[in-house]
Formats: structure tokens, C-alpha cells, sequence
């Protein structure tokens, strides 16, 4: 168990099986880009380790990005999603992967899907690491998912509880 602020965590995903998520999304990009350069975008701030470790498995050429979006406040979605850094790059016409650590009520996916739209990008993909079926609601497709989850709030590995918990290398769900 470990403590972050108030709140205690326990163990929840190994980093082992992070690694394992993280090399199938890959397989399955390389087979669905291997004639394409794509355009990975990170979400930040907590799709910066997933997005490192993604590629280090990913075969094919490719660009890489970020942007910062915001919609958490400590524990809460604020359902306000907010671009903090946008992008310098000229997509029209591109193939764009977003990138993000985790995927619940989907309104950061809404909120790019309207950016992304305005971009005329070829195509238009999503892939996350963890995703909460029993939270999202949207209609937007996931095209890529490493590890579906309960909806529980999990850090590490990325994410974190009031800055705290985004270097470890395992991920930890909130302890009831």
C-alpha cells in the first residue's frame, strides 16, 4: 500500500502487464499504418509514459506530438475541458493517432474529436492505455484499448492524485 497525500492506494496493474497492453496496441498499429506515416499525439500530462514506452514497440515511421488538455480536479472530472498547449503542425490531410493514459467519461476524446475535425485530418484514431467501459459515454469509437477497467480512480504510470504518483512504474487503484 502507498500513501499519496490523504489517500491510500494498493496494488492494482503491473508494470509486466502495462508493458504487455502497450506491445499489442503497437502490433496493431503497425499492421493498420504500414503504409502510412502517422502522427502520435500524447495527451499531457499523464500520457507521457505511455506514449514513450508505445513507441519504443512500434515499428513503422511516425511523428510525435503533444498537447495539454485539462479536465481533472484532484479526484473529480470537472466535465470542462480546457487546451492548455495546442499544436504547431499543419495535419490536414495526415493520419492522427491521440494518445492518452486513460479514457472514462470521454469528454477530452469529444472535446479533440471537434479540434481534430477542424484540422481535416485523413484519419482520426484514439488509443488508450486504460479505459473505464462503465463510465464512457460517448459515441466516439476507441480504436486502439490496452487494458479496459472498472471504474475506479487508479494512479501511477503516468497518472497521478493532486500531482502525486505519475513516476510509478505500476499503477495502484484507490483503497475503499
Amino acid at each position: 500500500m502507498i500513501q499519496l497525500h490523504d489517500k491510500h492506494f494498493v496494488p492494482f496493474i503491473s508494470s509486466e502487464e502495462i508493458d504487455f497492453a502497450l506491445a499489442n496496441m503497437a502490433k496493431q498499429m503497425d499492421d493498420d499504418f504500414f503504409d502510412e506515416v502517422p502522427v502520435f499525439i500524447g495527451i499531457l500530462n499523464g500520457a507521457f509514459m505511455v506514449l514513450s514506452d508505445l513507441m519504443k514497440h512500434y515499428r513503422g515511421m511516425c511523428e510525435v506530438s503533444f498537447m495539454k488538455m485539462a479536465s481533472y480536479d484532484g479526484m473529480t472530472s470537472t466535465n470542462d475541458v480546457k487546451q492548455l498547449i495546442g499544436l504547431n503542425h499543419n495535419l490536414e490531410g495526415r493520419t492522427v493517432v491521440i494518445v492518452e493514459d486513460i479514457v472514462d467519461t470521454g469528454n477530452t476524446i469529444e472535446e479533440l474529436k471537434a479540434i481534430f475535425k477542424q484540422q481535416n485530418v485523413k484519419h482520426f484514431k484514439i488509443a488508450t492505455l486504460f479505459l473505464k467501459p462503465d463510465a464512457y459515454k460517448k459515441d466516439i469509437k476507441i480504436d486502439y484499448v490496452g487494458i479496459r477497467i472498472p471504474d475506479k480512480f487508479i494512479v501511477g504510470y503516468g497518472l497521478d492524485y493532486d500531482g502525486l504518483g505519475r513516476n510509478l512504474r505500476d499503477v495502484y487503484q484507490l483503497h475503499e
